[in-house]
């Protein structure tokens, strides 16, 4: 069953959605752009049946009471404390680790940076950092890819999104995310400064410091139809983990993994908690 869930931190209070016994191997799950925790809420309910304690915030920026106004609020640094600051509320010294989208990039970089904390990681979609930037270097196809990460940086993106009533925002789902779910998305992300918020984890630019080789157990899931994330960056992917490490390709599927095919992810994911 899911649980609504409010945990304080020291830089807000977080919205989440959480299942299964509390002293369940705990499941940390990060949602991308432009969507909320409940895009995983196929996964945590299975999870929480499966005897994990899975819970999936609402990030910085989508959650209200985390909402702050500086484009340098959402630097890479802050999300990868974010991480650190949920699990200590949640009283997790060790984790499992999954990401999807942007979560997926906060998720690589808390594997880097924290691998003490780590018991796993999993990424949806979104490659290494390191084999992204080497593809947008020297692949033209990932480079037109991520041309909107560029354009959405504009300070008319938001008027654009939201014309003709979140139009372009519901058309970036492709048709594959249910039409109640997008509605969802699209009333979160017309609140006020909501929006803005999430554009601004676009806007605060890349991390500072180098990214390294993952050591933890990884999985990374890539959809064949994914619009964002070409094969050169998801094939070099691999290059980039130094511990055990799995690739699974979905054929046939868009970006949207964790909608568009939760029981095909979940299976996986439950799949590599059960292995390490």
């Amino acid at each position: 069953m899911i649980e609504y869930l409010s945990i304080p931190t020291s830089a807000g209070v977080f919205d989440a959605i959480g299942a299964g016994p509390h002293d369940g191997r705990p499941v940390l799950l990060l949602h991308g752009f432009p969507e909320a925790a409940v895009e995983w809420e196929h996964q945590v309910a299975r999870l929480g049946d499966e005897g994990y304690r899975a819970v999936a915030p609402d990030q910085r920026g989508y959650s209200p009471g985390v909402r702050p106004a500086d484009v340098a609020d959402y630097e890479m640094d802050h999300l990868v404390d974010d991480v650190v600051a949920l699990a200590g509320a949640l009283e997790w010294s060790r984790f499992d680790l999954v990401g999807h989208d942007w979560g997926g990039a906060v998720a690589w970089w808390a594997a880097d940076r924290h691998p003490d904390r780590l018991r796993t990681l999993t990424a949806v979609s979104t490659p290494h950092p390191r084999a992204l930037g080497d593809a947008l270097a020297g692949d033209e196809d990932q480079a037109m890819r991520s041309q909107y990460m560029r354009d959405w940086r504009s300070s008319d993106t938001e008027k654009r999104m939201l014309a003709d009533g979140g139009e372009p925002l519901r058309r970036m789902f492709e048709w594959k995310v249910p039409r109640g779910r997008v509605d969802d998305y699209l009333a979160r992300l017309s609140e006020p400064g909501a929006l803005t918020a999430a554009l601004n984890w676009y806007r605060a630019g890349s991390p500072k410091a180098a990214i390294e080789a993952v050591t933890v157990p990884t999985l990374y899931v890539w959809s064949t139809e994914d619009v964002a994330f070409g094969s050169t960056a998801a094939l070099a992917t691999e290059q980039w983990v130094s511990g055990p490490y799995e690739f699974q390709m979905l054929e046939d599927i868009t970006h949207w993994v964790p909608e568009e095919a939760p029981e095909q992810l979940t299976a996986l994911l439950l799949d590599h908690l059960h292995r390490h």
